[in-house]
């Protein structure tokens, strides 16, 4: 009797949409016009094939969804309830951070003072549209590697073509913006910052040292600032690199929407021309207005008096930010701090406006003055393209281009010459996926000689509040639409890990604007 009573009885197809209550087909029905908005928005209508599995998890029930609720052992109906509530919270977890928004930790102080380390944001997604999963494969509570196992936390196979979703509007100029790190596509393990290929070109010039200073006695001059030097040292310190993975770890290969996050302000749209002169960036030739909070790195002189944590918590100078002092003949400098490496390093205070004129307040302070950055071709700043030196610094960009650097628009044609070819091959070679070298002098895509290029995609110019210290673009270069992720909307929450998680919980930047500058 008891195994007839447990027995499913057979029904038809009528019989069971009977038997349905009321209330799950209203869920159903709600569930339906959810899907089929999501399916035209999507505009994929190969995802229809799922409706039949919602019919019946809802209404028909065919398939034993939950047949572990039947079960006699109690071990199975515990477990199982704990891997239908993880398996519905990841799937959900999924759709969300894929199509709406996702949370996002500040890592660094590029964007002091107006974004803080330790801010978690809330990114809207929809703003510019969700980008269609290129790596559809992936565990979503994960960037690209699941934490202190260090395994890959997505399958390779199958990568999707580029697809955006029709969004609120396009970037517009100071949006702060999430996206892919642009140079993120090859990564030494171990050693991921610099990027690889900054990492590729320091090892290789170290290497290729040696056979500069025996090319003076040979009178073989090299051009160290050469295009063709750039690339010797881009191929020599890639073999190192990959010859020594117990110092840099095992060069991998990460898909657009699998590499790092990275948040920074856009400065450069697509069509326009950027220049940097003094630290004061040009758009198409005018003068473009600051943040408000915008940062430059600052030299504190004293009268030997030590300044205080009082002041610099006043200042709003974190202890990753405060240098150390230096006695002079004329007092106390602060403009070094110590690494990570416990090398003492030549770095300046970050400061705004008004944290640098409260530091000139103070009565010990003598002279509180912004640092150069001066250009030296022996120790230059490596600033983008790093395969070509044209005499540009952070604070200087593109000074001897008539115009300034042009940022690729989706549709418009460029006039390519070997000049100019270090600054666009990225954008040609590794972004829009065409093959493209030089021989003899002359420029070669997907084996045809050209002197011009189309582009395929968007590219906007992004740079950090804190200028004097953020990799922004730079050190990288342009930002194609396909890795934009989204826009910060909020701070969720705010903990200065100075103070540790109690007295460091920053209460009045609780749901602040994260986008104080529009």
């Amino acid at each position: 009797m008891e195994e007839d009573k447990n027995k499913r009885k057979p029904a038809t197809l009528a019989e069971r949409l009977k038997a349905v209550k009321k209330t799950r087909w209203i869920r159903f029905g709600i569930v339906s016009v959810i899907f089929f908005l999501f399916v035209v928005w999507l505009n994929n209508y190969w995802v229809l094939l799922i409706y039949p599995l919602l019919f019946d998890i809802y209404l028909t029930l065919y398939i034993p969804w939950n047949w572990w609720k039947s079960s006699e052992n109690k071990v199975v109906r515990t477990v199982m309830s704990w891997v239908d509530a993880i398996l519905y919270a990841l799937v959900l977890v999924y759709l969300i951070f894929t199509f709406i928004g996702q949370n996002y930790k500040i890592p660094s102080s590029s964007l002091e003072k107006t974004l803080l380390v330790g801010d978690y944001l809330w990114v809207n997604k929809m703003c510019y549209g969700p980008r269609v999963p290129m790596t559809p494969i992936h565990f979503p509570l994960c960037q690209n590697t699941f934490p202190w196992i260090n395994v890959k936390s997505y399958t390779d196979k199958p990568q999707l073509k580029y697809r955006r979703l029709p969004g609120i509007r396009d970037i517009e100029r100071n949006d702060i913006v999430v996206f892919n790190y642009p140079t993120g596509d090859t990564v030494a393990f171990k050693v991921q910052n610099p990027d690889y290929y900054t990492l590729s070109y320091v090892e290789g010039r170290k290497a290729l040292a040696g056979y500069v200073r025996d090319s003076y006695s040979r009178g073989d001059y090299i051009d160290i600032g050469s295009y063709e030097f750039g690339q010797r040292c881009l191929a020599a310190g890639g073999e190192i690199i990959k010859k020594n993975p117990e110092v840099f770890g095992d060069v991998l290969y990460r898909p657009v929407d699998r590499r790092e996050n990275y948040v920074k302000r856009a400065i450069g749209l697509p069509g326009e021309y950027l220049k940097i002169k003094n630290d004061v960036v040009y758009i198409n030739g005018r003068p473009l207005q600051e943040p408000e909070n915008v940062q430059y790195a600052y030299s504190i002189y004293t009268d030997g008096t030590a300044i205080s944590d009082e002041n610099w918590e006043e200042a709003e100078v974190s202890l990753a930010d405060r240098c150390v002092s230096v006695e002079t003949a004329g007092g106390v400098v602060y403009a070094q701090k110590y690494g990570a490496d416990g090398q003492l390093y030549e770095a300046g205070v970050p400061l705004t406006k008004a944290s640098a004129a409260y530091f000139r307040s103070l009565p010990f302070v003598t002279k509180v003055e912004k640092m150069p950055t001066l250009y030296d071709p022996a120790f230059r700043d490596l600033v983008y393209p790093v395969t070509k030196d044209y005499g540009w610094t952070r604070a200087d960009y593109a000074t001897n281009l008539e115009k300034g650097i042009w940022i690729p628009k989706k549709g418009e044609t460029l006039k390519l010459s070997l000049f100019n070819l270090p600054i666009y091959e990225r954008a040609i070679k590794n972004y829009e996926g065409n093959d493209l070298r030089v021989e003899n002098g002359k420029i070669y895509i997907n084996g045809k000689q050209t002197d011009s290029y189309t582009f395929q995609l968007d590219y906007y110019w992004m740079m950090g509040d804190n200028r004097d210290n953020s990799l922004d673009s730079r050190y990288w270069g342009f930002v194609p639409e396909d890795h934009v992720v989204g826009t910060p909307m909020f701070v969720i929450i705010s903990i200065d890990q100075d103070k540790g998680f109690l007295q460091g919980f920053r209460w009045d930047r609780i749901f602040k604007d994260a986008n104080p500058d529009k």
